[in-house]
């Protein structure tokens, strides 16, 4: 696989793999920002929670492959929503940040962060996203000059936003989740959820009794429920990293078609340009190295740095109204809870996610309960999305069946992977799940490997 930046000679935390049954409050599936986070709020406000993550690392799933863009500018959400709903989704945004940076985390630094458009259509909208903000109340600054070598009709920027080291940033949690009692796990998967007893049980046959569950898996293993498999769409994108001379002030993604990221980080006093985009639905691409090859390009041509030490991608999960899910996954079922659907924008939005999950199981109101909530109301929008999702998905069961006989059949729901040779993992185009080139699972909703026996040298590749 591709190395992410945001590992380069970091030190790991460790953590036993769970060897016995137990009972707690409050158990958690999910190692990422998001798992580790809510683990740290919940064990703060004094109940015993157990985390468990499958992977031998933390963060390694999703939180490490990301930008590192800690930012309530999400894009164009806010012209996406009424001004109240604005409201709501802004203050749950910057309040959780700035409560994060209360415990002092490692890597931390200010910035603008500014969207930016080089055509005309992307002016209006971008326009229109700064009335937004106005109405809102968001500090913003809006000029056609960047400190970028690229020509701009208009970049719209926020004030005071945030970058981090990801990986830091979540290790910074991990220790104070433990220092306040939460019990940490590392490879420690689990297979079954038993709701009607409450329980889980591990790959090897421990179970965990738990007052209250929260997945935390970026895509719900128990995604069947409720049919959230058709109300989540997984894509996947790309970023590189290079050594560059000078830090940027300020933070960039373009809103145009042909979108892109970029940002810098020091790194071990190294200074680095990031630089990302590129997308399609996760697992429909079997050559994936153009991708990183256009951005290489583009890196030496349009900036003149060198070609990229670093390369690597990254899942995001999509809702259909760009709204995460977060909160009990049934409104007549309080003792299990979902996060996911994060758009791209994970960092922020998992610490929102621990707000108001741990508010609201410690009965403690949320002013943007509702916005988020995974029974809010906006049918006709999810239905159009489900049969779009539903059709997508089977079309790939079938055609992966017909043409592609010799790849694994993804343990989630049958699906054929197909292999992603940049990447050099198995994916599947149905549900995201991935897996390492020997089936190893990497991210879910998949919790079983695959079967590779049957697998011959060079066949299943397409």
């Amino acid at each position: 696989m591709k190395q992410s930046l945001w590992l380069e000679n970091v030190p790991t935390i460790s953590a036993p793999s769970l060897k016995q049954s137990l009972h707690c409050d409050i158990c958690i599936i999910g190692g990422g920002l998001n798992g580790i986070y809510n683990a740290y709020l919940l064990a703060k406000k004094g109940f015993h929670v157990v985390l468990i993550e499958a992977l031998s690392e933390f963060s390694y799933g999703t939180t490490a492959f990301s930008t590192g863009k800690l930012t309530a500018q999400h894009s164009l959400i806010y012209s996406a929503l009424t001004t109240d709903q604005g409201k709501l989704y802004y203050e749950a945004n910057h309040s959780a940040i700035e409560r994060a940076l209360e415990t002092n985390p490692p890597s931390f630094s200010r910035a603008t962060s500014f969207l930016y458009t080089g055509t005309s259509l992307g002016k209006e909208q971008l326009v229109a996203e700064a009335e937004c903000y106005k109405k809102i109340g968001i500090p913003y600054v809006a000029t056609n000059e960047t400190e970028l070598a690229l020509s701009a009709e208009l970049a719209l920027g926020m004030k005071d936003e945030g970058q981090i080291n990801p990986f830091l940033f979540a290790q910074h949690f991990v220790q104070l989740a433990r220092q306040h009692g939460a019990e940490i796990f590392l490879n420690t998967r689990v297979t079954q959820i038993h709701s009607s007893k409450k329980c889980v049980t591990t790959e090897h046959g421990h179970d965990i009794h738990y007052k209250k569950l929260l997945l935390c898996t970026h895509y719900p293993i128990e995604s069947i429920r409720r049919l959230y498999s058709v109300k989540l769409q997984v894509n996947r994108s790309y970023l590189t990293a290079t050594k560059c001379t000078q830090l940027l002030q300020e933070q960039y993604i373009s809103i145009d078609e042909q979108s892109r990221t970029i940002r810098t980080a020091l790194i071990n006093n190294v200074p680095y340009f990031v630089y990302g985009g590129r997308s399609h639905t996760a697992g429909t691409v079997t050559h994936t190295e153009p991708f990183y090859t256009t951005l290489s390009t583009e890196l030496q041509t349009q900036f003149g740095l060198p070609a990229p030490k670093y390369s690597w991608s990254a899942q995001d999960i999509q809702t259909p109204d760009k709204v995460p899910y977060i909160g009990q996954l049934s409104p007549n079922d309080d003792s299990l809870y979902i996060a996911t659907g994060f758009n791209k924008w994970g960092l922020s939005t998992a610490l929102v996610a621990g707000e108001i999950l741990s508010n609201l199981i410690s009965k403690t109101p949320h002013p943007a309960t509702e916005l988020f909530s995974p029974s809010r109301s906006s049918f006709g929008n999810k239905l159009y999305f489900m049969i779009q999702t539903g059709g997508f998905i089977g079309k790939e069961f079938i055609k992966g069946h017909v043409t592609r006989t010799n790849a694994p059949r993804c343990t989630h729901l049958g699906c054929k992977t197909r292999w992603n040779e940049g990447d050099r993992t198995w994916d599947c185009p149905c549900h995201g799940s991935r897996y390492d080139e020997h089936g190893q699972v990497i991210e879910g909703p998949a919790v079983y490997p695959l079967d590779m026996k049957k697998l011959k040298h060079g066949q299943g590749e397409m």
